[in-house]
């Protein structure tokens, strides 16, 4: 193995570097510590980590399949723009959606006011479901989570081959049991694939738990570590969840290598839409307007309201003051995760070895694992480091230098590679996939190293891959909660915090704007997505 490909190596696992923490954890449990959580928290954060999964599964599944058959099947008033319009609230993290929710159907908003304005009753007399319950964490993760599954299912049915559809009509099959008994077997690795990963974004979800009182592993987690201070707990719940993730992990690569035995399309035939009139357009335009409404158009109204309403905001210089933090935190991590992507993709690429394949493929699982299990995985080692430096400074100089990972800006930019980098290695790794090996050889056979080959050649084609990878990742990060809380540097908030702080305060107004900021460059790869689905679809003369 050379000196580069070493060195490689050794990135790689250091990025790689919290998931290993955690994961030997595992292998030295503190059954003191087990023994008491077992008796005081643990049976309820699996009770409703289990609740959330199986109701959660089931809302995406209904919502997202629904929505992508009747997109990819009929002619409807308005078809087209749904078709991208269901990808909204993707730009709408779970946890904003949360507060503009409560903001809503609380006791003191809009719409309990006027049930007791209208039917003249007080607070007590009626009864009104309560949002802030395991039930109200359920309807809003499904309306935002849905779209992973609509997305995967949606390609899954355009791919199918119409001989099968018109094979089952012939045999006199109805719509419903063409559906049932032919598309939904053949599409059934793909939903699973999407289920599978609004089912991880479940889990890893902390914002939406927290604000709700929802007792999970997320919120366990967070409040072992800094209400407790006690780490080594905080580690084995976070070892704990990290086996609910591996076992969706294993489900996701299982229900994919399924994929390849199923039909796809072979006929060079376009799948022809079925015009929908009367009823049944009606009924086709609400199964999917209504989560869209449900998961964007309502929280991005009510988002708009409060930022109105708290217009003097946007005038103050803290707040700007957040959003250049949260810019330039998220453009500095985003170019970092780039550049890895690159050098990693490219590595692989020019020598792929088996230990440095699987190094990589150790370092691009973090987007996969919660950002909360991400930040406690790295505190420990981070923390053992910065305590070596002061030990050796001290003895050395006399000087006592603070701490500098742990802390700092640079254990949350560490924490942000870790969980983002598989985003941009996966978007590096197609378009390096798009460039052919003959124009490598080609340029070695002219002398050229494979720095130069790297920069003269697969750059220039790689600007739009990279660009998009650039945009996923700051987008992301802005979005991201749990690492930012917990690995911030002291007095030092982003738009997300700042977010998350007034809605624990209960000030839901205050948090509009900084939630609509976060939502409006949401809504940029969204748009990318929207664009590329377009013209594929042009492409393919659907």
């Amino acid at each position: 193995m050379s000196r580069g490909t070493l060195l490689l190596f050794a990135v790689a696992v250091l990025i790689g570097l919290p998931l290993i923490v955690v994961a030997l954890s595992l292998l030295n449990p503190q059954w003191d510590i087990l023994s008491h959580l077992w008796q005081t928290v643990i049976p309820e954060y699996i009770s409703h980590s289990l609740i959330l999964l199986i109701c959660v599964g089931l809302g995406v599944t209904v919502l997202g399949v629904s929505t992508a058959w009747c997109i990819s099947q009929y002619d409807f008033p308005g078809w087209r723009y749904l078709s991208w319009g269901l990808l909204l609230p993707l730009a709408m993290p779970a946890y904003i959606t949360a507060y503009t929710y409560t903001g809503l159907l609380d006791y003191a908003g809009p719409v309990q006011q006027l049930i007791r304005q209208v039917f003249n009753v007080s607070i007590g007399d009626y009864w009104f479901p309560n949002i802030r319950s395991l039930g109200g964490a359920v309807f809003v993760l499904c309306v935002v989570l849905y779209p992973y599954v609509y997305l995967i299912t949606r390609a899954a049915f355009m791919q199918q081959s119409t001989a099968a559809f018109e094979s089952a009509r012939t045999l006199g099959a109805g719509s419903f049991k063409s559906f049932w008994r032919v598309a939904m077997p053949l599409a059934r690795p793909a939903i699973a694939t999407g289920v599978t990963l609004a089912l991880m974004e479940t889990l890893a979800d902390y914002g939406t738990m927290e604000y709700f009182g929802v007792t999970v592993f997320t919120t366990g987690i967070f409040r072992t570590w800094y209400g407790i201070g006690d780490a080594q707990g905080a580690l084995q719940l976070s070892a704990l969840l990290l086996i609910f993730v591996i076992v969706l992990i294993m489900i996701e690569r299982y229900s994919r290598r399924r994929a390849r035995f199923y039909q796809q399309r072979s006929s060079n035939r376009t799948p022809q839409r079925r015009p929908l009139k009367g009823w049944r357009a009606g009924l086709a335009s609400f199964i999917c307007w209504l989560p869209v409404i449900l998961g964007f158009l309502i929280p991005a109204s009510q988002l708009l309201w409060w930022s109105v309403e708290k217009s003097d905001i946007w005038l103050e210089a803290s707040f700007w003051v957040l959003t250049g933090n949260t810019l330039w935190l998220g453009l500095l991590a985003a170019c970092i995760t780039v550049l890895l992507a690159l050098w990693l993709a490219y590595g692989r690429r020019r020598h792929p070895t088996r230990p440095l394949r699987a190094a990589i493929t150790l370092a691009g699982m973090g987007y996969a694992i919660p950002g909360i299990v991400i930040a406690v995985g790295l505190l420990s080692p981070l923390a053992w480091f910065d305590h070596q430096i002061i030990a050796a400074s001290k003895w050395l100089f006399d000087v006592n230098p603070g701490l500098i990972f742990s802390g700092t800006v640079i254990a949350l930019l560490f924490a942000y590679s870790v969980r983002f980098l598989s985003v941009s290695l996966q978007t590096v790794s197609s378009g390096l996939e798009q460039i052919t090996p003959q124009m490598d050889d080609s340029a070695r056979t002219l002398g050229a190293s494979g720095r130069r080959i790297l920069w003269k050649v697969h750059l220039p084609l790689l600007k739009s891959p990279l660009l998009a990878a650039l945009i996923l990742v700051l987008v992301d990060v802005m979005k991201e909660l749990p690492a930012t809380l917990v690995l911030r540097p002291f007095d030092f908030n982003t738009l997300a915090v700042r977010a998350f702080e007034m809605a624990s305060d209960e000030r839901l107004a205050d948090a509009g704007p900084p939630a609509l900021m976060i939502v409006a460059v949401g809504l940029i790869p969204v748009m990318m997505l929207s664009r590329a689905l377009r013209n594929k679809s042009i492409k393919t003369g659907d």
